[in-house]
């Protein structure tokens, strides 16, 4: 699990996606939340219901919506479970190896929200210098 924030975004890709969405840039988080939450709850359901097929859908919306915010670890943990529940659909298998990436999954998830809302919040200090821009992702 990643221990600091700088490890959990990628703040070059969120610096981008914030420039190019402008004043939708909240909007587009507030929806990458509630996809997320939704996501992650349908991938823990699947994965109790033993279902590979389930997996793959709210997987693979993840692993997207998480990389538009430069969000790496989770959506290569969410990559991880979708390729491994594509895998187990073809082969009629249950999702079994996948377990450990789905127990990974909500606490990653939380810890990267987290980064992201308080880098996104317009009151958090950020650290200017003179002759210099904003530093993202530091404190």
């Amino acid at each position: 699990m990643a221990d600091d924030i700088g490890s959990l975004v990628d703040w070059a890709t969120f610096s981008r996606a914030r420039a190019e969405l402008g004043a939708n840039f909240i909007r587009i988080l507030g929806y990458f939340t509630e996809d997320g939450v939704k996501s992650v709850s349908q991938i823990e359901e699947a994965m109790r219901a033993a279902n590979a097929a389930a997996l793959v859908l709210p997987a693979h919306t993840l692993k997207g919506e998480s990389r538009q915010f430069g969000a790496e670890p989770l959506a290569e943990c969410a990559e991880t479970i979708e390729m491994t529940a594509r895998a187990c659909v073809e082969s009629h298998d249950t999702p079994d190896q996948a377990l450990e990436h789905v127990v990974r999954l909500r606490p990653l998830f939380e810890q990267t929200l987290a980064a992201l809302e308080r880098e996104a919040n317009p009151l958090v200090n950020r650290q200017v210098g003179f002759g210099r821009r904003a530093v993202f992702g530091q404190r």
